[in-house]
């Protein structure tokens, strides 16, 4: 346990107690591409979706440690539940802020919401309200939800206003899923599209969200966007990576290969994956929490956040990531075919902890990236960018 200041091991506890209960619908979310109601309702009912949220919107305001060891633990159950969670903490850390006169229909501490800003919408004007059509890529989790939230452009007529994105607030009746998340890994994580087609919405239902002003009263909210959606795809591939390296030990103690008269435990082909894959990955961690906990003495102290700090965390998390990925690739190789054997554990780990490093966020592409600012280059990729991620979804 991280002995950061300010950590909260009631949730990591909590998030530590459902493992059985992910686990047990693990294949039922793996087959029907969605996570099982009754896991989403409880990572609800246990505050685990609002860990990033304020307090008065019956959010933890979580630090990053807490949110972190919270996904790890519940990736370590199962990636693909881990990875709704985490999706879902994002949402209402940083889009429920923004909800205004909408409020009331997330009072219900029990009520999830699933958003998304991969494409845009069409709002445009009509009897005091808006017409809205779109859709709306990988919304993970948008199954058990009751509220959507994505991002759309404003028209007069066929004229686009000259405005920023707007967000709008759909009830479940509102939006319709559409049957996209044909995958292999993250299968159960539910990231289908989401669409809205000609419904009529009040003007209260669409905010700009550069015209809500929130103050950054707390530490975590002062935390730039890109650092915290970096941070959380690590707490991901971190737990669905120890869950890796755990099955491979089990296996390595109890199977004798085929063709062979030893354990698997025994060749020194396995002895030098394993060791070599618990320190990539303890290495991985141990930088990014040595960073986090950094990163909240800073905003603790409402002190500015270096570039070249902000450069340096994004290649500890990208490399995080890669190297989680690179550490499963050693043991499932060690492990020969039993990692290529459907119901095999190291065969969904394989698939699952690929995604997390395709991932925009932690992509391995902003390592060269954070190497320019660190030798005083400007970056050339989005994450870094001066101008990207501050902390509004506007500017996406």
């Amino acid at each position: 346990m991280s002995t950061i200041r300010g950590l909260q091991p009631h949730y990591v506890d909590v998030a530590k107690g459902l493992e059985q209960l992910i686990k047990e619908n693990a294949d039922r979310a793996e087959e029907s591409r969605r996570l099982p109601q009754t896991v989403a309702a409880e990572f609800a009912a246990n505050g685990l979706y609002r860990l990033g949220a304020p307090k008065e919107l019956h959010g933890a305001d979580a630090d990053p440690a807490t949110q972190i060891e919270v996904i790890e633990a519940v990736s370590l159950a199962d990636g693909s539940a881990g990875w709704n969670l985490m999706i879902g903490i994002e949402v209402f850390g940083q889009l429920a802020p923004l909800l205004g006169k909408n409020l009331p229909l997330i009072d219900d501490p029990n009520v999830i919401m699933c958003g998304a800003t991969s494409a845009m919408g069409q709002a445009r004007q009509k009897n005091g309200g808006f017409l809205v059509n779109g859709r709306w890529q990988f919304v993970s989790g948008c199954h058990n939800a009751s509220i959507f939230t994505g991002l759309v452009r404003q028209f007069q007529g066929n004229e686009r206003l000259n405005e920023p994105p707007s967000l709008i607030v759909a009830q479940k009746d509102e939006f319709s899923i559409l049957d996209t998340w044909n995958v292999s890994g993250m299968r159960g994580s539910g990231s289908h599209d989401v669409a809205i087609t000609d419904h009529w919405f009040p003007a209260e239902k669409i905010i700009v969200p550069s015209q809500v002003v929130i103050e950054a009263r707390t530490p975590l909210q002062r935390i730039p966007l890109g650092v915290k959606l970096a941070y959380n795809k690590v707490g991901v591939c971190l737990g669905i990576a120890r869950a890796g390296l755990n099955a491979f030990t089990e296996l390595a103690l109890g199977k004798t290969p085929r063709f062979g008269s030893v354990k698997l435990r025994d060749r020194v082909f396995a002895q030098i994956a394993i060791a070599e894959a618990e320190a990539m990955v303890r290495g991985a961690r141990a930088l990014v929490f040595e960073l986090v906990e950094e990163l909240w003495e800073i905003v603790t102290k409402s002190e500015h956040i270096e570039d070249k700090w902000r450069a340096i965390f994004q290649v500890a998390c990208s490399t995080a990531a890669r190297s989680c990925v690179e550490a499963i690739q050693k043991v499932a190789e060690a492990a020969g075919t039993s990692s290529n054997f459907k119901g095999e554990p190291l065969e969904r780990i394989v698939r699952d902890v690929r995604v997390v490093q395709q991932h925009v966020t932690v992509s391995a592409q902003h390592i060269e990236d954070g190497g320019r600012m660190l030798l005083d280059l400007p970056p050339l990729g989005m994450m870094l960018s001066p101008k990207y991620l501050e902390e509004r979804p506007d500017q996406q």
